[in-house]
């Protein structure tokens, strides 16, 4: 279970992270697309970082 919620918190930080970097372009910028490649961003990386870590057998 612990590690599960490691995963799990690594995907929605994530998502969190990269989303809010989005928001805050999209305000800066005033546009309405940096949100959207933001989010996809952020679970791109959650993903990798969780094959990263968790992927690999030993």
């Amino acid at each position: 279970m612990d590690t599960g919620l490691r995963v799990l918190s690594i995907l929605i930080s994530g998502l969190v992270f990269y989303g809010g970097i989005g928001w805050l372009l999209d305000n800066w910028l005033h546009t309405s697309w940096w949100l959207p490649v933001g989010i996809v961003v952020g679970m791109a990386a959650g993903v990798y970082l969780v094959i990263a870590r968790y992927g690999r057998s030993e």
